[in-house]
């Protein structure tokens, strides 16, 4: 497949990063590249964040892992991946050479606090990919389940491993279930977090009433698609004003419209997930409806947009 041209009005900085628009593709949706390859023309987005990876492979939740409802999209996947040594091995040489243009960022998992680090320092020296994700809504096996960035000095800890590990932009994802995600932020990225992904899905819980069970294997899982917009909306404005860090906006995004709303609450680039899984064409219209709408609105540069909401007085 041809790769659409850059525009200009499109291109954006994201923590050091130029981006050639501000598309990404979200975490778990487009695998580690290679599974949409006949699908999407990922060397025309603005780049994709990996699927997880952890030290070791993971076999994942049990299923059926997805379950959807009219809002949008209930899943626990279980962070299934084949481990660090098999994406480096196998998955960053593809997408060295098959990305000239579209940015990588490898989304890091782990169940204690040094395998974020150890990921991230098994992969700094290789190709392929410009940054990292910390997802730190992953569950602390040492402190009993408690996600990462629930416990402040867990949050710091991982940021402050990762950070000596790699000199790359380093991003770390939160959770809108965090009782103060701006304080949240700020902790990370005094830890040395280059910015913040916001937001991670949203617990919930979906009941087959026939048979009054779970409809997920795992049982509960992460809420996406539509129902998570205003959520995550409110979380990058929530952050952006307290930090005026870079956040890339994610949860929900199914058309320009929503990510001009993340835009203007203070995002400098966005993910969609949900909506291009069930809509692979998705990315290429958002990105033409988006430069129309600034277009025809004199915006000359889409980073223009970015924290530009004005709250009543």
């Amino acid at each position: 497949m041809t790769s659409a041209a850059p525009t200009s009005r499109l291109a954006v900085e994201l923590a050091g990063l130029s981006l050639q628009n501000p598309l990404l593709l979200a975490s778990g949706t487009a695998g580690y590249g290679r599974e949409l390859d006949d699908v999407v023309d990922l060397d025309a987005l603005g780049g994709l964040v990996t699927k997880a990876v952890s030290v070791e492979p993971r076999a994942g939740a049990p299923a059926p892992r997805v379950a959807e409802f009219p809002a949008g999209m209930l899943n626990a996947i279980g962070l299934a991946n084949p481990g660090v040594e098999a994406v480096r091995s196998e998955h960053l040489p593809w997408l060295a050479r098959h990305l000239q243009r579209a940015r990588v960022v490898v989304n890091v998992v782990g169940s204690r606090v040094e395998h974020f680090a150890d990921v991230v320092a098994r992969l700094e020296d290789a190709g392929g990919f410009q940054a990292f994700e910390l997802n730190v809504s992953c569950p602390n096996v040492r402190a009993g389940g408690l996600e990462f960035g629930a416990d402040p000095d867990a949050l710091r800890e991982v940021v402050r491993l990762a950070r000596q590990a790699t000199a790359r932009p380093l991003f770390v994802k939160l959770s809108p279930s965090l009782p103060d995600i701006a304080r949240t932020a700020s902790v990370a990225l005094d830890a040395g977090a280059s910015g913040l992904t916001l937001v991670n899905t949203m617990p919930g819980l979906l009941i087959d009433v026939e048979r009054r069970r779970p409809r997920i294997g795992f049982g509960s899982g992460g809420v996406s698609g539509p129902a998570l917009l205003p959520i995550g909306v409110l979380a990058t404005s929530k952050v952006y004003r307290a930090t005026g860090a870079p956040i890339i906006g994610a949860g929900g995004i199914a058309s320009a419209t929503d990510a001009i709303q993340y835009l203007m609450a203070g995002a400098a680039a966005f993910a969609v997930g949900t909506a291009a899984l069930r809509d692979p064409r998705l990315p290429k219209r958002l990105l033409r409806d988006l430069a129309s709408w600034c277009e025809v609105r004199g915006v000359r540069s889409v980073g223009q947009l970015t924290g530009t909401l004005e709250w009543p007085a």
